[in-house]
C-alpha cells in the first residue's frame, strides 16, 4: 500500500472541516477492505495465514432457516438431510443439528466425524455405492439406523451383519430413474449408466425387494434418487418425482420419498439459480399434486442439500505472490491452487474473485489467477478483471464453501488450510491449519 504526505495550509475556521475530511478519508480507505462476518479479510489472513477457508456463519444460519421454513407441507412430514460431503467438520455438524436437520455420510470417515458431534444417531443416513464391510460394521456398532442401499451385493452384506448383531436397520433403495440434470457430466448422477443406484424395473431391484420382504431385522423404509448437482431448472426434478411416485404406487404400505439434493448456487454472473425459498415451495407443491393424482401416501418427504447450504457462505483467501506477463496472458500467482480448490481442474468450475484489500480500486487488468502446484492445469480462474496487484495483496475467491476443503489434498506437500467460522465480528477456528510436522505424521522414519 502506498502512503502520501499531504501539506495543506488551512485557517483556524477551516481546521475542523479538514479534520472531518481526514476522518472520512480514513473510513473510505478502510471500506476498501473486504469484511466477512464483520471481520476484515486482512485481519483474518494475519491471524490464521493463507490460504484460508472462511465461512460467514450468519449466512449459513440464514440458509438453514430458509430450508426449515419453506420445506414443509400439511400433507406429509418433511425432513432435511444435510449432505456432509459438501463440507464436514464437527462444528458444522453441530450447527445443522441445532436446526433440526439430519445428515448423510458416504464413508467411514464421515460417519466417524459425525459420531463425534451432537447429531442424534437416528439422524444419520449412510450413503455410498461401495461401502466396505468395515464401514457397514461401524454403522451397526454405532447404532446408525438408516442405510441407503446402492446395490444387491451391499444389501447381502447388510443382511449378514443384521443377523450377526441381531439388530434392526432401516433400508432405503437408491433408484436410478434415468433422468439427467443439465449440468457437467461428472456431477450428473442418474443417467442410465451411472455408477449409482439401479432401475426400479431391474432384476437387481427385484432381488433387493425380495430380500427385504418379511426380514426379521431389515425394514424397507423407502426410495431415494439424486439426479445431479447445480440444478437450475426444476423440470428434470419434476420428472424424477413422477417416476418415484409411480414406483411407490406399487407398494401397499406408505414409504419415505427421498428426492435427493442438487440445488444450484451462483458462482459467477453466468449462473442464474431459482431463488431457494421459491424452489422449495415449488417442489413441495409438485410432490403434493403428484401424490394426489396417483393416490399415493408417503410417510415423509426428504431432501439432501449440501452445496446450497454452505457454498455461498464460504470464501477462500490467498496471498498474491509473483506476477508473470506472457505474450497472451498476465498471471497473478497465489499461495494455493488445486491443492485447496480442485474443482476448476477437475471439471472446469468457474469462480469470481477480487483483491480483498483493494475492493474499490479500478479493475484494469485482464488476469489469469494460477496456483503454485506443479501442474499446467493448476488454474483457479482462467480470465478475470482485477486491479493492478502487488506482492502481498490478498485475493479472495467467492463461493468456495462447498467442496473446497472437502477435496483439499497434499499435492506437492502443500499444507491443508485452516477453516474459520466468522459471526458478528468474532472469528473462531473450526479446523486448524496443517503444520509441516503433520506431513510426516504417518511416515516411517526409521
Amino acid at each position: 500500500m502506498a502512503y502520501f504526505l499531504v501539506c495543506v495550509d488551512v485557517s483556524a475556521d477551516e481546521r475542523g472541516v479538514f479534520l472531518l475530511l481526514l476522518n472520512n478519508l480514513e473510513a473510505i480507505i478502510m471500506s476498501a477492505i473486504l469484511e466477512i462476518g464483520g471481520v476484515k479479510a486482512t485481519e483474518l489472513a494475519n491471524q490464521f495465514k493463507t490460504p484460508l477457508y472462511v465461512y460467514d456463519q450468519n449466512q449459513i444460519e440464514d440458509t438453514l432457516t430458509t430450508f426449515v421454513e419453506n420445506f414443509k407441507s400439511e400433507a406429509f412430514p418433511t425432513k432435511i438431510i444435510y449432505a456432509s460431503k459438501a463440507f464436514q467438520a464437527v462444528q458444522m455438524v453441530n450447527l445443522v443439528a441445532d436446526y433440526g436437520l439430519g445428515i448423510d455420510v458416504v464413508s467411514g470417515g464421515e460417519l466417524f466425524t459425525t459420531l463425534k458431534s451432537k447429531m442424534p444417531r437416528e439422524g444419520i443416513y449412510f450413503h455410498g455405492n461401495n461401502k466396505s464391510r468395515e464401514e457397514l460394521d461401524l454403522a451397526f456398532k454405532s447404532w446408525v439406523s438408516h442405510i441407503i442401499c446402492d446395490n444387491i451385493m451391499e444389501l447381502n452384506v447388510i443382511d449378514e451383519l443384521s443377523h450377526q448383531y441381531q439388530q434392526k436397520m432401516n433400508i432405503m433403495l437408491r433408484l436410478n430413474v434415468g433422468i439427467e440434470a443439465h449440468t457437467h457430466e461428472y456431477i450428473i448422477t442418474s443417467h442410465i449408466d451411472s455408477k449409482f443406484g439401479f432401475a426400479f424395473e431391474s432384476e437387481e431391484c427385484s432381488q433387493c425387494l425380495a430380500l427385504l420382504t418379511d426380514h426379521p431385522y431389515l425394514t424397507f423404509e423407502g426410495v431415494h434418487c439424486h439426479i445431479g448437482s447445480q440444478i437450475f431448472d426444476l423440470t428434470a426434478w419434476y420428472a424424477a418425482i413422477d417416476k418415484l411416485v409411480s414406483a411407490l404406487k406399487t407398494f401397499e404400505q406408505p414409504l419415505v420419498l427421498n428426492i435427493g439434493g442438487g440445488f444450484g448456487i451462483k458462482y459467477t454472473d453466468d449462473d442464474q439459480p431459482i431463488e431457494l425459498a421459491e424452489s422449495l415451495r415449488l417442489l413441495i407443491r409438485y410432490v403434493e399434486t403428484a401424490l394426489l393424482e396417483q393416490d399415493v401416501t408417503i410417510t415423509a418427504l426428504m431432501i439432501e442439500p449440501g452445496r446450497s447450504i454452505v457454498g455461498g457462505a464460504g470464501s477462500t483467501l490467498y496471498t498474491v505472490g509473483y506476477q508473470k506477463q506472457t505474450p497472451e496472458k498476465l498471471y497473478y500467482f497465489v499461495d494455493g491452487g488445486m491443492s485447496d480448490n480442485l474443482r476448476p481442474s477437475l471439471y472446469q468450475a468457474k469462480y469470481a474473485c477480487d483483491l480483498a484489500n483493494k475492493l474499490d480500486a479500478p479493475k484494469t487488468e485482464k488476469v489469469t489467477v494460477a496456483g503454485k502446484c506443479c501442474e499446467s492445469g493448476d488454474i483457479l480462474i482462467t480470465e478475470c478483471l482485477l486491479p493492478p496487484a502487488e506482492e502481498g495483496d490478498l485475493l479472495v475467491t467467492y463461493t468456495t464453501g462447498a467442496y473446497g476443503h472437502s477435496m483439499s489434498n497434499q499435492y506437492n506437500k502443500n499444507l491443508i488450510p485452516a477453516v474459520v467460522f466468522v459471526k458478528d465480528g468474532v472469528a473462531r477456528e473450526v479446523i486448524r491449519r496443517q503444520t509441516l510436522e503433520d506431513l510426516l505424521r504417518y511416515e516411517m522414519l526409521d
